[in-house]
């Protein structure tokens, strides 16, 4: 089925010759191949340690790995794409004979068609196919896309951002976007749109976004959001990044409550076994 059924009935998003029922909430394992990334940059930059590292999230219950070769962190530097390119290919393409549902987390229309071609079928992107080349690029693969918000850019954009409404100009930007893409050839079923929590926004805009998540939803695309150990959890519970596990999960569930249908995570086990008894809990309200 598709992604314009109702809130609450099943879906799938095609991801080239796989669908991924979204009958239940999803997880995405964040492997970064990156020396600058803010949770783990450095830890992954060996192949054989980042294969490790992605095979052992997929052990953990993770239903689609996240593979990125650049930071798109508050202040990072760009990265060439041939630099990109080596960094990633290696891990897609192995991932991709394990039998994984590989992503590709990339802005560089090169590196989607070169991804895709490794056996990625999802392509990431933070500026949503605006690129020169993206939209074309993903349009001529099968690859699912994921259409994200972000003010600016990596390197400035948490430098005064301002909105009039974060939640009104989010979803007419990501509408906007997913408009674009179905007009370029893209079916509605292989788009997933993200609010960007974090990506040229304040504390305040990402909690007003993460209430008025259920305004992103009724868009009728599925929803991928990602909080994991971000700043904002941080400003909130006063921890570093490394020890934001349990806001982390509360702010993951409170995405799923209000629709999201997929989380980006770094802790795949712990959230993948929330996800499993918030599942069990069923609906407030419910009786027991």
């Amino acid at each position: 089925m598709g992604a314009t059924i109702a809130i609450g009935q099943a879906r799938a998003l095609l991801c080239a010759s796989r669908a991924l029922d979204l009958a239940r909430p999803r997880v995405m394992g964040i492997v970064n191949v990156t020396a600058d990334s803010f949770s783990d940059g450095g830890r992954f930059v060996d192949p054989a340690r980042a294969l490790a590292h992605a095979r052992r999230l997929l052990d953990d219950g993770a239903d689609i790995v996240d593979v990125g070769g650049e930071s798109t962190r508050p202040g990072a530097e760009p990265v060439g794409e041939a630099e990109e390119l080596d960094r990633v290919l290696p891990l897609v393409e192995a991932l991709a004979r394990d039998g994984a549902l590989v992503s590709v987390d990339t802005t560089k229309p090169g590196v989607m068609r070169a991804a895709v071609a490794a056996g990625a079928a999802m392509i990431n992107d933070v500026r949503a196919l605006q690129a020169p080349g993206a939209l074309e690029a993903a349009a001529a693969s099968q690859a699912a896309v994921c259409l994200m918000h972000m003010r600016g850019e990596p390197r400035t954009m948490q430098q005064g951002p301002h909105y009039a409404d974060v939640v009104g100009e989010v979803r007419a930007f990501l509408s906007v976007r997913a408009r674009a893409c179905e007009a370029a050839g893209i079916a509605r079923e292989r788009i997933v749109v993200d609010p960007g929590f974090g990506f040229g926004k304040t504390v305040e805009h990402n909690f007003a976004l993460l209430r008025g998540l259920a305004a992103i939803v009724a868009l009728g695309y599925p929803v991928l959001v990602g909080w994991s150990r971000k700043s904002s959890l941080g400003a909130v519970t006063g921890r570093g990044v490394h020890d934001r596990l349990a806001a982390s999960l509360a702010a993951a569930l409170a995405c799923v409550a209000r629709g999201a249908a997929i989380v980006r995570v770094h802790d795949v086990r712990e959230t993948v076994d929330a996800l499993k008894v918030w599942g069990a809990a069923g609906p407030p309200g419910g009786g027991g």
